[in-house]
């Protein structure tokens, strides 16, 4: 008697025995656990057609049947075959372990069951991975191969075409502001000569997404408070290489800011809020402004303690008159102080080293900025890929929270091997052997290694950044540099520094540090065959070695928001270092270099420079010369060949005739300013920028001798490109002021970096 899924009428009966014909790799056991009837059962047509439900809903089996044999369930089923292997071939776009993840998350991978429902669905989310980088005219071909014991591989060859190009981008609707305008607000773009690397003419909707966003801000803040994006139309050409993108647009009406209030609970600080409002009656709106009118608010209440406060501006808008009212709310919440600050992530970090960091102290109350301080205060560390400080409520204590202060550390062992080239220098070889967190303790152990025709520099140097507990810094520094002149014709001869040092780092603010040390110097000068006069008198008067003790104090001050690509702030450095009276040289030298970054608007950056440098001998002694001041070339006043400028000597050469050789001076004065903005085609790629420069400078043999009259100008234009292989940086330089006897070298550049 046969019993189908249509569960036909048949006489029921008790089951005295269970039998499973058709497995192969599916264990009866299996089949029985999925079986809602057991032996003893009374089996009817409703539960027969239940079984076989429940057996075709594990998808494992393509086909059940039950039929009865007197007493006896028989249950013949016909698996589905089990997935031997799946092969990806014809990915470029995507690395394989991708797209085997992908698979795996849709059910496709080896060993589970086949199902051809789930290779069609796979094959969707590939093709759908590859629309969103713009791949319109990918394929993707499925292979079944059947194998021994039920089995089947997959192979699923990709075909990916070209990447589908932007050949147009449109706005309709927009009368405030040109396409032009608006199209270099966009990330997107049609094909320009540095598409090849930003892949900015790559169609991608996450892109355009973000576009939208970024356009919708731009009308914000210029007032067009009802701003919107009616639509968007995204076209493919017949051949599915190309995208036309229409964007229509409403821009509304501008409007002006005619008054600004407050209301909630201003905790009696009204007028310390109302300074804190960037918009002013009589102002275009401004959407950011606003917002960041509302983050100051809401920052000042954190500093406060209210952690939790809210602050919302709600618009009365007036249409007829374009004006736009808003009542600030402030509900600041309840005051709260930190009960604990509890560390996770830290593996090999002690939680010393980070706890030392924190300016939000356990048991005080909660101020926002001292911990957003105690953040970047932990990542500057450069210990950790993320530092994440989460507010967590106590519960039953609606006065107290916790911070969870969660880290991902890095790896902070660091062996690098480095190639650098510049047209001064030539071939840079540079190598290091680092760990910035020895032992989980915070203190730094170097080894860095840099080698040209110029200069080889070694230095070892040890740190410990808590020497003591409120964060004076200990360093010990062993070093040697080795300059040689030959190597650009600045005279036949060598000199060589090796020293020891020890160095103390005072924290006086959170942005400034001072240093004091002292440092054991040994100098080497080694004559050629025809060294300079000067050298040779040198070491007539001192010898080939002499020995210095020096005494050093620098400060260091930096607040710019980008140590790579800073637009705003400043960094100001200045060092003096003597020696004292236990050797045989005697002189002091002083250097101070400041630098400032003025953003003029997004895409435009004012930089200005000025380097001084000041050298003397004292007590009888002479300054010495290889302790000079050079200037010229890529890092002073570009234009000018390397470490040209200055007083000059004359030497004889071999042979007869003469040449001129600068010397370098005791003073130096280097000055430059750069007008910083975007490389044409590169949108708002801040990874490379073009500048225009003006520089001026000298070195001066005293400072009795300085006449602002002998400076050298020179202008140009350059370009800094944060490279795949290290910061980039070229310029075309013309001379202003010249002498005839200045050498000259128009375009320099630099690549790669030492040490």
């Amino acid at each position: 008697m046969l019993i189908p899924a249509t569960a036909a009428a048949f006489d029921p009966f008790v089951i005295r025995d269970i039998r499973v014909e058709g497995v192969q790799r599916t264990e009866p056991g299996t089949v029985f656990s999925y079986l809602p009837v057991r032996v003893g059962d009374r089996i009817t047509d409703e539960r027969a057609a239940d079984a076989v439900k429940a057996l075709f809903a594990t998808g494992f089996f393509r086909d059940v049947r039950l039929e009865a044999e007197g007493d006896v369930l028989v249950v013949y089923v016909e698996e589905r075959p089990a997935i031997a292997s799946v092969d990806v071939t014809g990915s470029k776009e995507f690395d394989r372990d991708t797209l085997r993840r992908v698979l795996r998350e849709q059910g496709l991978a080896e060993s589970r069951i086949f199902d051809r429902a789930v290779l069609e669905r796979a094959e969707q989310e590939i093709k759908r991975q590859y629309l969103a980088r713009g791949k319109y005219a990918a394929r993707v071909t499925s292979t079944l191969t059947p194998l021994e014991r039920n089995r089947v591989g997959i192979a699923i060859a990709i075909e990916e075409g070209d990447t589908a190009r932007i050949n147009s981008i449109r706005f309709v609707g927009n009368k405030a502001f040109t396409e032009k305008r608006l199209l270099d607000e966009m990330r997107l773009s049609t094909p320009t000569w540095f598409t090849w690397y930003s892949k900015a003419d790559q169609y991608a909707r996450e892109k355009l997404a973000a576009d939208l966003e970024t356009l919708r801000s731009y009308y914000l803040d210029r007032g067009y408070l009802e701003f919107n994006v009616e639509s968007t139309q995204v076209a493919i050409t017949p051949d599915k290489e190309g995208v036309e993108i229409t964007i229509a647009v409403n821009e509304g009406e501008q409007f002006r800011v005619s008054g600004v209030n407050f209301g909630g609970e201003l905790l009696g600080r009204r007028a310390e809020f109302e300074p804190l409002v960037q918009l002013k009656p009589g102002d275009v709106f401004s959407g950011s402004k606003l917002s960041d009118s509302t983050k100051r608010i809401s920052d000042r209440l954190g500093n406060l303690g209210y952690a939790f406060a809210n602050v919302n501006a709600i618009p009365e808008i007036d249409r007829e008159k374009r004006e736009v009212a808003f009542n600030i709310l402030v509900d600041p919440g309840r005051r709260v102080y930190v009960r604990r600050i509890n560390i996770a992530g830290n593996v090999r970090t002690r939680d010393e080293v980070i706890r030392r960091e924190m300016r939000q102290f356990e048991d005080a109350w909660y101020d926002a900025d001292k911990i957003q301080l105690s953040r970047s205060r932990i990542d500057r560390l450069g210990y950790f890929t993320e530092v994440k400080i989460d507010t967590v409520p106590v519960a039953d204590a609606a006065d107290q929270v916790d911070l969870n202060l969660i880290v991902t550390e890095r790896p902070t062992g660091n062996v690098s091997v480095g190639i650098g080239f510049s047209s001064t220098d030539k071939l840079i070889l540079s190598g290091s052997l680092v760990q910035e967190n020895f032992l989980g303790t915070g203190k730094s152990l170097a080894l860095q290694v840099n080698t040209s025709r110029l200069f080889r520099t070694i230095v070892l140097s040890y740190t410990d950044p808590y020497y003591t507990p409120d964060g004076i810094s200990r360093t010990f520094d062993l070093y040697t540099r080795t300059f040689n002149a030959t190597a650009l014709e600045l005279g036949d001869y060598r000199t060589r520094a090796t020293g020891a040092g020890l160095r103390f780092g005072i924290p006086y603010t959170e942005f400034d540090r001072i240093s004091v040390g002292a440092t054991v110097e040994r100098n080497d000068v080694t004559l050629g065959a025809n060294p300079p006069p000067r050298y040779v008198n040198f070491v007539k008067d001192f010898g080939e070695s002499t020995t210095a003790v020096l005494a050093n104090l620098g400060w260091v001050r930096d607040s710019r928001d980008s140590a790579l690509t800073p637009t705003r702030g400043r960094v100001q450095s200045a060092s003096v270092e003597v020696t004292l009276p236990v050797a045989e040289l005697r002189y002091w030298r002083a250097t101070y270099n400041h630098q400032w970054f003025y953003p003029i608007s997004r895409d435009y950056t004012l930089a200005l420079n000025g380097d001084v440098g000041v050298g003397r001998g004292f007590g009888g002694k002479p300054y010495p010369l290889f302790k000079n001041f050079y200037a010229g070339g890529i890092g002073s006043v570009r234009g000018f060949y390397p470490s040209w400028l200055g007083p000059k000597d004359t030497e004889p050469l071999v042979g007869g005739g003469s040449r001129e050789v600068p010397i370098g001076g005791q003073t130096r004065l280097v000055g430059s300013a750069e007008f910083i903005f975007p490389l044409p085609g590169t949108g708002a790629d801040r990874t490379i920028r073009s500048f225009l420069f003006f520089d001026a400078g000298n070195v001066y043999q005293s400072t009795d001798s300085i006449n602002l009259g002998d400076l050298r100008f020179s202008t140009g234009v350059g370009l800094n490109w944060l490279s795949p292989i290290g910061p980039l940086k070229l310029s075309l330089a013309f001379p202003l002021r010249k002498r005839e006897t200045d050498r000259t070298q128009r375009v320099q550049f630099q690549i790669g970096t030492g040490f």
